[in-house]
Formats: structure tokens, sequence, C-alpha cells
């Protein structure tokens, strides 16, 4: 991620440990006989929004009106987008999906599939990757396997933050093209030297 003169822009550019994440998984990808992903501008802007709002606003760590837990695919009221307190039945799926619409303004007109990952220590591209590929469900995701067969992956976006890693899958080529990576290190939200963003409100 990067902050440029002109502010923070999530989806303007790749840190080193997303960088280093979208490259496991494509190569992870290629020892399984599959395509490498191309990066893509409008879903890695989903993927740094996201764990910025995890990071700063924590609605992984609340329950719906229902009394039910949130989860890791989650979203805060404090952005651009509409909240989702994503539950384990996966009732609020369509709210997720539609990130990457809500987001880059329809710019990205197919659906987002999301992994995500949460360490109590730094997260590190390595430590989501090797959670991710012990986990059947996330394996099934990342290798179009299971209830993924087929999928085809087009665009892949990449977010990490100081204690959550994300990654965003569409079935569709992103209009907006790839994104690269950043010409100079800054801090990932959460770290010192990082401040704390101000999100645009709807």
């Amino acid at each position: 991620m990067i902050a440029s003169e002109d502010g923070f822009a999530p989806g303007h550019c790749l840190s080193s440990e997303e960088i280093a994440l979208a490259r496991l998984i494509n190569a992870y990808r290629s020892r399984h006989g599959l395509s490498a992903i191309p990066l893509s501008r409008s879903l890695t802007q989903v993927a740094q929004w996201h764990v910025i709002d995890l990071q700063q606003h924590r609605p992984a760590q609340r329950k719906n009106s229902a009394g039910k837990p949130c989860t890791l695919h989650s979203w805060s009221d404090q952005g651009i987008w509409k909240p989702v307190c994503y539950t384990s039945d996966h009732a609020s799926a369509a709210g997720m999906w539609n990130k990457p619409r809500e987001i880059t303004a329809n710019r990205y007109s197919g659906n987002g599939y999301e992994i995500a990952y949460w360490n109590a220590k730094r997260v590190t591209a390595s430590r989501a990757f090797t959670r991710w590929r012990e986990s059947l469900l996330h394996r099934e995701v990342i290798l179009e396997q299971g209830g993924w067969a087929g999928r085809g992956w087009q665009a892949m976006g990449v977010g990490v933050s100081l204690h959550y890693a994300v990654v965003w899958f569409g079935e569709r080529s992103d209009p907006q093209g790839e994104v690269f990576p950043c010409q100079a290190e800054t801090p990932l939200p959460g770290e010192k030297g990082f401040e704390t963003f101000p999100f645009p409100v709807r």
C-alpha cells in the first residue's frame, strides 16, 4: 500500500508482502496445472480497503441484531460501502460478493469472492498462505476445486495489514487493468507511522 502526496490510495499499488502473497498463490496454482491470475487494480482496491476497515474498525469483532458473531468477511458502516455482518451461515454472502461493484462504482461489474486471515502476531505472506493451503475450504477457492470448480479466475486482488490478509477473486477480467508494486515501502495499516485513514462516508 502507498501513502502518496495526495493521500492514501487503495488500489494504487502493492506492498512487498502483498506481492509475495500473490506470487505464493500463483506458484501454488502453477504446481496444480492452473494459470496465474492477473493482479487486478479493482480487486486490489477492494482488498486494501477491507484490511484497513478490518484493522481500524474491527467489524469482525461484532454481532448482528440476532446475536450471531460477524466473521472476517464483514464490513463496518464507516465507508463508502454498505455494512455487512457476514455470519458463518453465509446468509449475507451477497453483501460481500457485491463489494467490487460498490467500491469501484461498477467499473468492476462482476462478483468478488474473498479468503481472509487474521493473526494476533504480525501477518506475513507466508503465514497467510500456509494457513489457506492447509484449509480445505480455502484451498478449494485458490485451486478452483469442489464448489469452485470451473470458475476460471480472471482477476485477483490482495490486501495486507498488520494483523489481516485478504485475497479477492473474480471471474471477470478487470477493465481497469493490472496493479503493480509500490515504488517505495510505507507502513502497513496498523503499524507505527501509518496514520488512521479518514474514511469517505456514504
